[in-house]
């Protein structure tokens, strides 16, 4: 049987955890820093779908193997979807098993990185260098040649094939 306590306790730890998991209540980097692509808020959901800004703008992320960019193979760039700017490219492109789409690495001076102590540990957050826009976060078990694994959300992005 469960106590009063315990589910009261359950749902207070539940809730602390979703809005660090989803973002509410958090500062986004996106809408604080100084980028050459600066909206209004009103300018950005115009721009972009619901989910594209809640993700790009509000650091949200997506439900893990949503993207239908993961199971997109071929040749190309990867760009951001709040500004257009060139991120990634296919060739860097490779199966993590994560439900996002992931990379190596990314196009020369693309994205910036910030710490994000969100969740109760420490991550690097993975933003476009030009407007700002939240893309994922980096992690260091990828595979080589850099040992990176670049895990991004494909809301946050589009492809245009070569």
């Amino acid at each position: 049987m469960i106590s009063r306590r315990t589910l009261i306790g359950a749902s207070g730890a539940s809730l602390i955890g979703g809005f660090a998991l989803f973002g509410e209540g958090r500062s986004s980097h996106a809408r604080s820093g100084k980028f050459e692509v600066q909206l209004s808020e009103a300018e950005w959901k115009k721009r972009l779908t619901p989910q594209q800004y809640a993700v790009l703008r509000q650091e949200s992320t997506e439900r893990a193997g949503s993207s239908p960019l993961n199971k997109e193979k071929r040749r190309g760039i990867y760009v951001c979807a709040g500004c257009e700017l060139p991120v990634y490219s296919s060739a860097t492109k490779f199966e993590s098993g994560t439900g996002w789409p992931s990379f190596w690495a990314p196009l020369k001076g693309a994205v910036g990185t910030k710490e994000d102590n969100t969740l109760f540990f420490k991550r690097t957050e993975v933003h476009c260098r030009r407007c700002g826009g939240h893309l994922g976060h980096v992690f260091d078990d990828g595979p080589k040649p850099t040992g990176l694994r670049y895990c991004m959300n494909g809301v946050a992005m589009k492809f245009r094939p070569a």
